[in-house]
C-alpha cells in the first residue's frame, strides 16, 4: 500500500460512518461508491470486491501454508486456528478455488492453502 493510501485510509477511519466495515472485514478495503438518487439523496454502497486470480501470485509458495482438512472441521475453526479469529475464515476461502466456503472443509483429507497471517494472500 502506498503511504498516501494508508494516510487517506487513516483519515477515513477517523471520520464516523466514513467506512462501514471494521478492519477485520473482508470488505474493509473495498471501495465505497455513492449513488445519487433522482431526489438528490446520496446512497453509499460497497463496490464489488474482486480477487486476483488464484495461482497468479509471484511468490505464492511464500504466502501460504498447506492444511489437510480433518473430519468435522469448519471454515470458522480454521479462521480461529490460523488467525485467532473465527470470522477470518474468508481469508482462507479467498486463497482457494471455492465458490461456497463450506467446500473448504467438506472433504476430509483435502489439502487447502492457508494464507500466512499478515501475509500477502489475505485480500481483506
Amino acid at each position: 500500500m502506498e503511504p498516501y493510501e494508508s494516510e487517506s485510509q487513516s483519515v477515513l477511519d477517523a471520520i464516523p460512518g466514513s467506512h462501514p466495515y471494521p478492519r477485520t472485514s473482508r470488505y474493509h478495503d473495498a471501495e465505497i461508491g455513492v449513488h445519487t438518487q433522482p431526489d438528490g439523496t446520496d446512497v453509499r454502497y460497497t463496490k464489488r470486491r474482486l480477487l486476483p486470480p488464484i495461482g497468479n501470485q509471484a511468490s505464492e509458495a511464500d504466502d501460504t501454508t498447506p492444511h489437510t482438512v480433518s473430519s468435522g472441521e469448519r471454515p470458522d475453526h480454521l479462521g480461529q486456528r490460523y488467525f485467532g479469529d473465527p470470522g477470518q475464515w474468508w481469508q482462507i476461502a479467498d486463497a482457494n478455488p471455492v465458490l461456497d466456503p463450506r467446500e473448504l472443509t467438506a472433504e476430509p483429507g483435502r489439502e487447502i492453502d492457508v494464507p500466512l497471517a499478515g501475509g500477502g494472500s489475505g485480500h481483506g
